[in-house]
């Protein structure tokens, strides 16, 4: 129902030959990030680059991201929200580049890992890449794409620790719902407890990790910048915090919502559906459309979020990694 990309440590740990990437591996803030390039030979004598990207590039990888935008919302939001080279993105990107300089394929390699291509070679490239970070939680993305990715990655020895099947949606236009509509409005730092709480239950029902306890600091400074920046939508009814949604990712193309909850006491109500639908009336005025995921095994959801005026767009595959002892 809500991504985990927000959620866990912002930097990955390197160990043995992962402290090879040296400064790739761990992103900053300004333009001294060495490029390092690893080079994927292939049998027909032709070559695939994969470098790290710099902020010079931003334009170009935007522009890439944008032509399937609701499978690159998230890489393209932390690259508008914090640049290319950013400790938040909590991760590395990478470019995989063809003997002509082309870029075919985007990757974030960190924490999470995000991959877009529709090339075998970069997925071959990435997974080569993959390899070398040692404290990785997961990869995300498009079900075909993730199980060709996999295929390369399970050759170099990797077994998943917990693989999840998850339902894609999207809402293109504004629905009407009939009844009165609650009062939504953006969440303040006097919500934060209520929310961090919120949260982590979602988190821990999810994956079993509870972030309390994985990364304190971290999980309450994220949500903290979130509610600043007016990206958690909540609706109070009589004192108490009823509805839930975080905007994770944004761009004029499509906003990423995740962590939307209704308080148990007020599911079938029909409170959820018309916060889901006046919300999606309001980020509708400032993007195209509207995606989010859901766990295929929460089947009732799925009518919930239709009701909200969300369609099915396909099938993504979460799979958690074991860590890695190098």
């Amino acid at each position: 129902m809500h991504s985990l990309f927000s959620h866990f440590p912002r930097e990955p740990q390197t160990t043995g030959s992962a402290k090879n990437m040296s400064s790739a591996v761990t992103a900053t803030e300004s333009e001294t990030t060495i490029r390092q390039t690893l080079v994927l030979e292939r049998a027909s004598g032709k070559s695939r680059r994969v470098e790290a990207l710099l902020n010079e590039h931003k334009q170009e990888i935007i522009e890439f991201l944008s032509l399937r935008p609701i499978h690159t919302v998230c890489m393209a939001g932390y690259i508008r929200d914090h640049g290319v080279v950013s400790a938040q993105n909590r991760g590395v990107f990478y470019g995989c580049r063809s003997t002509e300089g082309k870029l075919e394929g985007v990757a974030l390699i960190g924490h999470a890992t995000l991959i877009e291509t529709q090339s075998d070679d970069a997925l071959r490239a990435f997974a080569q890449l993959k390899h070398q970070y040692a404290d990785s939680h997961l990869v995300r993305g498009e079900h075909e794409m993730i199980q060709r990715f996999w295929g390369y990655y399970s050759e170099l020895g990797h077994e998943p620790l917990r693989a999840c099947r998850e339902l894609l949606f999207e809402q293109q236009a504004a629905l009407e719902v009939q009844g009165p509509v609650p009062d939504l409005r953006p969440a303040t730092l006097n919500d934060l407890e209520e929310v961090l709480k919120i949260n982590a239950e979602m988190i821990v029902s999810e994956c079993g990790i509870d972030p309390f306890k994985k990364d304190p600091a971290g999980f309450r400074e994220r949500l903290v910048r979130r509610i600043e920046q007016k990206r958690v939508w909540v609706w109070s009814d009589r004192g108490r915090l009823t509805f839930k949604a975080d905007i994770f990712a944004e761009t004029p193309q499509m906003i990423y919502l995740e962590g939307i909850n209704v308080h148990g006491t007020q599911r079938g109500s029909g409170h959820g559906t018309r916060c889901l639908s006046q919300l999606g009336r309001i980020l509708l005025k400032r993007s195209q459309s509207i995606c989010l995921l859901m766990n295929e095994r929460r089947e009732h959801l799925a009518d919930f979020y239709q009701k909200a005026g969300y369609q099915f767009r396909g099938i993504y595959d979460t799979i958690y990694l074991h860590s890695q002892e190098r």
